[in-house]
């Protein structure tokens, strides 16, 4: 999956199942959503996400990966990436769905990023995905969704 692929990128190594304290709305199967210029202008579920989750999981190493590449005003700043833009004032840049969008599927915006799709299921042909990874995105719509609601936050 991409998450697999994207972690082999960065010289990491996956744990062969999720942990055991995985929150709501992880490693489901993803729903439909409509993609509008570049924006998702509807919640991937039934509303708006929980910013305070959606800090937690932006400060999560293990299951988001973004400060892994990106920078922002997140906990232990000497472990930010520099890889992808700063997130500080995000929520002043772009709109709630252009933030959806580019946590869902990056790639359908810049195909050769290395984000990975959060929440689309990768082509798996000819890579090695563990098991329990297999045909599941690597985040549900509900942490999807909580992260929305932080980074939209974020306006200075």
């Amino acid at each position: 999956m991409m998450r697999v692929a994207f972690l082999a990128l960065m010289g990491l190594q996956l744990a062969a199942s999720p942990g055991a304290g995985e929150e709501r709305g992880s490693y489901e199967e993803t729903g439909s959503y409509v993609v509008t210029g570049d924006a998702i202008m509807q919640p991937l579920v039934g509303g708006k996400g929980d910013p305070v989750r959606g800090a937690a999981l932006i400060a999560d190493r293990q299951r988001s990966l973004c400060t892994l590449c990106h920078s922002g005003p997140f906990p232990d700043a000497h472990l930010h990436g520099t890889l992808a833009p700063d997130l500080t004032g995000v929520g002043a840049r772009l709109s709630e769905g252009q933030i959806r969008l580019r946590v869902v599927d990056m790639k359908r915006l810049v195909p050769n990023t290395i984000m990975p799709s959060y929440y689309r299921v990768a082509d798996e042909q000819g890579r090695r995905v563990a098991t329990v990874w297999r045909s599941k995105p690597i985040l549900g719509g509900a942490d999807i969704e909580d992260i929305v609601a932080y980074l939209t936050t974020l306006k200075g």
